[in-house]
């Protein structure tokens, strides 16, 4: 008789538009799901992010998708002050604004190099202030470390669900490569 798998507990503050498993951020209200797993210190997802974000927010705009983005805490051991949780923390404040698209974007525009200390709290913050964030409500909530555990919760659920590197692509629940082309056919496979 197997055990069940450890289901992972939401935290008790999750960002505004978080997905019903509070496990990530959706975008948009297609009828077909694409759950991304990034990490904001990932090279890779900078490059996904480059490559597949235009054709993410058109899926998105075109009302085919319903965009998930679980941004995780994954590469925490590759910084010297946890900045991939850190990073991922401010994107719920940024969510809270409805502008988490924008500062994803913009945090993989000033993507530190790995093995340092990445963004301290203030460079997030002028990255929010950037990408149009109201920077009193951003700047508390980034200080505060509102979303630390939510977090760790949406990494803790991802690595549940079997998401062992980033980025990760599911489309209807199927992994994917993570190109734009891919994702593409497999969104016009799942309207189909």
């Amino acid at each position: 008789m197997s055990m069940p798998a450890h289901q992972p507990r939401p935290p008790a503050q999750v960002p505004v538009g978080a997905s019903d498993r509070a496990d990530g951020i959706v975008m948009g209200h297609g009828p077909v799901t694409v759950d991304a797993y990034l990490d904001f210190m990932c090279p890779y997802c900078r490059m996904f992010e480059q490559s597949s974000g235009p054709v993410l927010d058109r899926l998105v705009a075109d009302g085919a998708i319903s965009l998930v983005h679980h941004p995780m805490g994954f590469l925490d051991n590759l910084s010297t002050t946890r900045y991939s949780t850190r990073a991922a923390a401010s994107s719920g404040c940024a969510a809270d604004q409805g502008r988490f698209a924008e500062y994803a974007r913009a945090l993989f525009a000033e993507q530190p190099p790995e093995g340092g200390p990445g963004l301290g709290d203030d460079e997030l913050i002028e990255v929010g202030r950037a990408a149009g964030l109201d920077e009193p409500d951003f700047g508390a909530c980034v200080r505060s470390g509102a979303y630390l555990d939510w977090t760790a919760y949406v990494t803790e659920a991802a690595i549940e669900r079997g998401v062992s590197a980033t980025p990760t692509v599911l489309v209807a629940g199927t992994p994917v490569p993570a190109n734009p082309q891919t994702i593409l056919m497999a969104v016009r496979s799942a309207l189909a």
